[in-house]
Order: structure tokens, then C-alpha cells, then sequence
């Protein structure tokens, strides 16, 4: 009996259905079998109002509903549970270096297919914009396995329009589209400047998570003489010694400002950060996030 070849799309959700088991096992290994959700959100919602009681904090007080006159009531939270997930995803040209199979481009839409898979197991709401200095790509939020599918079929296929980087622009649309708090994953390589007030925005609104994907040849061009460098993003060629000390210390700081920047940005505003580069295994890296998160958000 001939078995038919499974297509490039069947393989695509082959791989990451196993990359999604052996992540979500290691995150229940590690927390002895105490796995909440990969998606479940750090923060409260508001739930109703009750009359104040003597011990209550006064900063809790609903000054709105107290000043109808039947007395002193204070808000109620309830933990969040049914939660939005936005995966906002950064495909400008910059996201095409890396190797053959290996670009941040490729890993990052390996992520986003490796969490639209356990978002469809976990039930959670999830959907993705996908943007350069525009928006690219977007699907609303949805559950199951269908939904998964869909996204990771529309993700691979795409082929974006512009080259351009506009992060601000991206947080910029991302904020336009969450009506209520929700997760927020914001994956690029950030080669970019000018998006700290937007990303300051989306982390005081939502639960952000920021994944910066980083490629070594970022870090140490390789030495080649004098040769021509095009930059995907402006379309301009400069010919360019590769060599000269220069170049090679200017070219070192410019990668080491641009990484330390965002995680300087991450910690002045207590948000998760996480830098994966194309050549190491980033499943490790997502236990350890998943694993931080569901010890804080999973409190019994």
C-alpha cells in the first residue's frame, strides 16, 4: 500500500506538534504535576462591589458607587481566567537574516506555531498581527485546533508587503485592537528606535512577554574585505570594508546596544524578556519562561 508524502505544510505541523509535547512536558515535569496553563494571565479583573469593611484598604473604595448615598462599598477582583492571547509579530526584511532554515523569521514562526498549538490544547483565545511598518497579516482571536491550523497555514504563506521596521507602529495597531487586558507575546529583533513610549503603553495595559530573537551574524561580521553590504530595508548598496578594526568594534557596539537597549526598557518596566538566538535550542528558554510564569500565576 503506498502511503502518500505528506506535504511541506503536514511536516510544518508535524515538527511543531512535537516541539509543543515536549515543551508543555518538561513545564509539568518541572512543576510536579502542577500545570495550570502556559496562558494564564498574572493580573485581576474586576468582579462586583461589596459595602466596606473595617480593615479594607481605602484605595480599593468605588468613590463612584459610595457617593449614591447607601453607604461605603469597595471593589472586588477575581483572577483572571478565560484570557486573550495576541501574538504580535515582527516580519520586516531585518527578520530574514540567518541561515537556510534558520532565519529569525523561521524561528519566530515556529513559536508562534508552537503557541497557537498549545493555546488550541488549553483552550485560550488567541490570534496574531503580524506587521512591518504596516499591518501585515491579522487573525482575530479564536480557539481550537482549526483556528491553530488556519494561523500557521496564513503565517507560512505570508509574504509581507513592505520592508520596512515600525515597531511603534505595530504596538500602535496592536493597542487600537485589544478592547479588554489581554497577553501579549511581541516577538522581533527590535533593530529598530523611537518605540519606548508604545511599548511603555502595552506594558502598563496588557501582560507583555517580549522575545527578541538575535542572529550571531549580528554580532561578528565575518571578515571579507572590502565588499558591497545591502540593507534589505533601505535597498541601498555601500561598499564597505569588513575588515578594518573599525567597522568590526562599530558593527560589535551597534548589535550590543540594540540588545542591551530592549532589556533595559523590559526591566525599568517589569516585563518578561527573552532573547533567542537562531543557532540554540529555544525550547529550553520557553520552559524556563512558561515555568516563571505559571509559578507566578498558579499560586496552589
Amino acid at each position: 500500500m503506498n502511503v502518500p508524502t505528506p506535504t511541506p505544510f503536514q511536516q510544518l505541523v508535524r515538527k511543531l506538534r512535537q516541539v509543543e509535547i515536549r515543551m508543555l512536558k518538561a513545564v509539568d515535569a518541572q512543576l510536579q504535576g502542577n500545570f495550570h496553563s502556559v496562558f494564564k494571565g498574572t493580573g485581576l479583573e474586576f468582579d462586583d462591589v461589596r459595602l466596606y469593611q473595617y480593615g479594607d484598604e481605602v484605595r480599593a473604595i468605588d468613590w463612584a458607587v459610595s457617593s449614591k448615598g447607601h453607604g461605603t462599598f469597595i471593589k472586588t477582583y477575581k483572577e483572571e481566567r478565560e484570557q486573550q492571547v495576541l501574538l504580535l509579530f515582527d516580519v520586516s526584511a531585518s527578520q530574514q537574516v540567518g541561515a537556510a532554515g534558520r532565519r529569525k523569521l523561521d524561528i519566530g514562526r515556529e513559536i508562534c506555531g508552537i503557541l497557537a498549538l498549545a493555546a488550541a490544547r488549553q483552550d485560550a483565545q488567541l490570534g496574531i498581527l503580524a506587521f512591518s511598518d504596516q499591518k501585515e497579516m491579522y487573525l482575530a482571536a479564536g480557539k481550537g485546533i482549526r483556528h491553530a491550523y488556519s494561523l500557521i497555514k496564513r503565517l507560512f504563506e505570508l509574504t509581507p508587503k513592505s520592508k520596512q521596521t515600525g515597531v511603534a507602529a505595530g504596538i500602535k495597531q496592536a493597542l487600537g485592537l485589544l478592547k479588554r487586558r489581554s497577553i501579549v507575546l511581541l516577538i522581533s529583533d527590535f533593530i529598530d528606535s523611537s518605540y519606548e513610549r508604545e511599548l511603555t503603553m502595552l506594558a502598563r495595559k496588557h501582560d507583555l512577554v517580549v522575545i527578541q530573537l538575535l542572529d550571531q551574524r549580528e554580532r561578528e561580521f565575518p571578515p571579507l574585505g572590502i565588499v558591497p553590504l545591502y540593507d534589505q530595508e533601505s535597498g541601498r548598496t555601500l561598499w564597505t570594508n569588513t575588515s578594518s578594526a573599525a567597522f568590526r568594534v562599530r558593527y560589535r557596539a551597534t548589535y550590543e546596544q540594540n540588545r542591551d537597549q530592549i532589556g533595559q526598557i523590559c526591566r525599568r518596566h517589569r516585563t518578561e524578556y527573552l532573547s533567542i538566538a537562531t543557532d540554540a535550542d529555544y525550547v529550553p528558554q520557553l520552559i524556563r519562561l512558561f515555568r516563571r510564569r505559571n509559578l507566578r500565576a498558579g499560586r496552589g
